[in-house]
């Protein structure tokens, strides 16, 4: 198929696949139809004995004439020994190295970040509040490693050597990505070796019952906001990660039937695929719920952020933690420790192992995968109440100022 006209250009329509028209005059010069029915000029030339193309750009915006003298300047370029496409290529990059880091990251963030992760919010976050204010107002291709490493070292020094890693995995990427573009001669993040950054180690921190005790204390009588003392407790009651209970909405809350419903968890290491669960609420749970449903209101989100239809930022029980730790003499541990914590205590007083894990979300494996499909849901009930009435027998009378603040008094049964 040739044409020569823009009549006949206009009459090419969409099929199913796309296709191409080769100039009948110019040599080289091709318009490609998208099945979107998408028109645009192409120019294929042979440069050093490889094959290019040159995507000059969109008709009816360029029109024939236009593209053929486009395409005559071009293949005047490749005579010369110069190839339109790298020197196009060139010319981007260039205009990229005087960009500010800042303009380069919301870039990548289109281009990678958002067509990688459903979720992206957690590297918007390292992105806004950790990597923006100290080198976004930096040209790209003058970052040095230096630069690299005080963001990073910034996080280690706040105590947060995990989130440092995450920094400069971000930044690496980043980096890797600038590179490919041309933006950047090397990768200055390289420099920082992961090792020396953090080092991941499997952790096995849990609370004692004393410390459980202290912690709890310490927390429900700072002066921290009542929803963040109330969130962290829940933490131990529920079993729950801490990106759940943050998500968490009155919509997957049903009072009636005593069950809380997490329709998205953290995904599967193995299969990458989030797996629904369902928390079986004790007496204590749902007065914890109620008093945080008044403080909410209408807001649809269990624990309510600054702005109306958010809720709290991705620090903020990490923070609160960290506040009533300080005031304490308890070895550090993270929010994440509560579920080891309640798992240990659960085993050691005897509760089915499985029905432990079905509350912690973990999914079985090997030969007890294949054969044990059971939710144990009424063993779970029961583990549940127990659990919660452990709890308060252990800060219940050391706390009575803070529940009795309740509007209504939480009734609670010990051993």
């Amino acid at each position: 198929m040739v044409f020569s006209t823009d009549r006949e250009i206009q009459n090419f329509k969409a099929q199913e696949k796309r296709y191409s028209v080769k100039d009948k005059l110019n040599n080289g010069l091709f318009i490609e139809v998208k099945e979107s029915g998408v028109k645009s000029w192409h120019y294929r030339y042979t440069f050093e004995g490889k094959q290019e193309r040159l995507v000059i750009g969109r008709y009816p915006d360029l029109s024939l004439k236009e593209a053929r003298q486009i395409r005559d300047e071009s293949a005047s370029k490749v005579a010369k020994g110069i190839s339109p496409k790298q020197e196009k290529e060139d010319k981007k990059a260039g205009r990229l190295k005087s960009v500010l880091f800042k303009d380069y990251g919301e870039r990548y963030l289109n281009e990678v970040i958002k067509k990688d992760r459903k979720n992206p919010y957690n590297l918007v976050l390292y992105l806004n509040n950790d990597i923006y204010p100290f080198i976004g107002h930096i040209i790209v291709n003058k970052i040095t490693t230096e630069d690299v490493r005080r963001v990073i070292w910034r996080k280690k020094e706040q105590g947060y050597d995990a989130s440092a890693s995450q920094v400069r995995g971000l930044l690496k990427r980043m980096f890797d990505y600038a590179v490919t573009l041309g933006v950047v001669p090397f990768n200055p993040v390289l420099a920082i070796p992961t090792r020396h950054v953090f080092k991941n180690k499997p952790r096995d921190r849990y609370l004692t019952t004393d410390e459980i005790r202290q912690f709890y204390t310490t927390l429900l009588n700072s002066r921290i906001y009542r929803p963040r003392k109330l969130g962290l407790l829940l933490s131990l009651l529920t079993l729950l990660r801490k990106s759940e209970l943050l998500k968490a909405e009155w919509s997957h809350i049903d009072f009636e039937k005593r069950i809380w419903l997490i329709p998205v968890t953290k995904a599967d290491s193995k299969t990458g695929n989030s797996r629904e669960m369902v928390v079986y609420m004790s007496d204590q749970i749902i007065e914890i719920l109620k008093e945080l449903k008044t403080i909410a209101g209408d807001e649809p989100y269990v624990f309510v952020g600054r702005k109306s239809g958010t809720h709290f930022s991705h620090n903020a029980f990490n923070t609160s933690q960290k506040n009533a730790l300080r005031l304490t003499d308890i070895p550090d541990f993270t929010i994440h420790d509560l579920r080891r914590t309640a798992s240990t205590h659960l085993n050691e007083q005897g509760f089915n192992r499985d029905a432990i894990e079905k509350c912690l979300n973990h999914s079985a494996v090997g030969v007890r995968a294949v054969y044990n499909k059971a939710e144990y849901a009424e063993e779970r009930k029961e583990m549940m109440q127990k659990w919660s009435n452990f709890i308060f027998s252990v800060i219940y009378e050391p706390n009575l100022i803070f529940f009795n603040q309740a509007k209504k008094h939480w009734q609670v049964e010990c051993k």
